[in-house]
């Protein structure tokens, strides 16, 4: 049975990474295909993208975040994340264990070490969960003048339902990686810039970050369409590939039946309530 909660914890860890440019969980995307836990609790991750030429800078960021998500619970010993079928496999497999820097995978073809990369995607996430949360809002009778003025505290203390918690606490995280240093009396609502959202002109700023998200839906929509020709590919041309999870002891379980993930085509994933919005950092 611990063996079990152990795995659990593992995939609730990736659970929390998502690919950059779409904003959902490694795990709902069903891109990670296999987790093996050993004897001295060293963890084995596999996972596969949509294409063979899928950017290595993506890979390399998924890869590298999965690896410091599940090094991060307290009894993991090591944790070793394979990218298979891949054109930078080796590269991006090599530089992850060794806890390179993107430049150091491919030396003399980049200066870049993702910084920049996470940093715009961290802002396409903002206008995407800020978008989802405020079209639930408005739909529930809070209009543009309540959105310019609410602060952290009041937001965080509104009674939703479970949908509006879900939605609220993942836009939250976001919110503080954007303004780690944000304040509980600090304005729920701002740009990604930190600038606060001007009532009358809110409109045009939401059809501006729909625009956002629907960009994001409709990348996450190729990537699943494109791995799952994959995912049938392979097994036409080996039956023995059948695109599940194995769980030692057990029988083969589909990723998606393991963990929903976060998914906001398939609805958000329900979270408890917030204490305060320091429970974030």
């Amino acid at each position: 049975m611990a063996g079990l909660d152990r795995r659990e914890e593992v995939w609730s860890a990736l659970n929390a990474v998502t690919d950059p440019e779409i904003d959902e969980s490694v795990v709902s995307l069903e891109f990670v295909t296999e987790v093996n836990i050993d004897s001295s609790n060293r963890v084995e991750i596999d996972f596969r993208l949509p294409t063979y030429w899928c950017a290595p800078n993506f890979a390399f960021l998924m890869a590298s975040d999965m690896r410091d998500a599940v090094t991060a619970l307290g009894w993991v010993k090591d944790v070793s994340v394979r990218l298979f079928d891949h054109f930078s496999a080796d590269l991006i497999n090599r530089s992850v264990a060794l806890r390179q820097d993107f430049r150091d995978a491919f030396p003399g073809e980049t200066d870049d070490d993702l910084s920049a990369i996470r940093q715009k995607f961290l802002g396409q996430a903002f206008e995407r969960r800020q978008e989802l949360l405020l079209q639930y809002l408005m739909a529930r009778g809070y209009g543009p003048e309540w959105i310019a003025r609410a602060g952290l505290s009041e937001l965080i203390g509104l009674e939703l339902d479970q949908q509006g918690i879900a939605l609220r606490n993942l836009y939250l995280f976001t919110r503080r990686k954007i303004d780690p240093n944000a304040e509980e009396n600090a304005l729920a609502f701002t740009t990604q810039d930190g600038m606060p959202l001007n009532g009358p002109e809110l409109k045009s700023y939401l059809r501006k970050i729909a625009a956002t998200r629907r960009n994001a839906e409709f990348n996450g929509f190729i990537c699943r369409s494109l791995l799952s020709e994959r995912v049938k590919r392979s097994q036409s041309e080996n039956p023995e590939v059948s695109g599940e999870i194995s769980v030692p002891g057990k029988k083969s379980t589909p990723a998606s039946a393991v963990k929903e993930g976060i998914s906001f085509t398939k609805g958000a994933p329900i979270r408890r309530p917030l204490g305060s919005f320091g429970e974030l950092r």
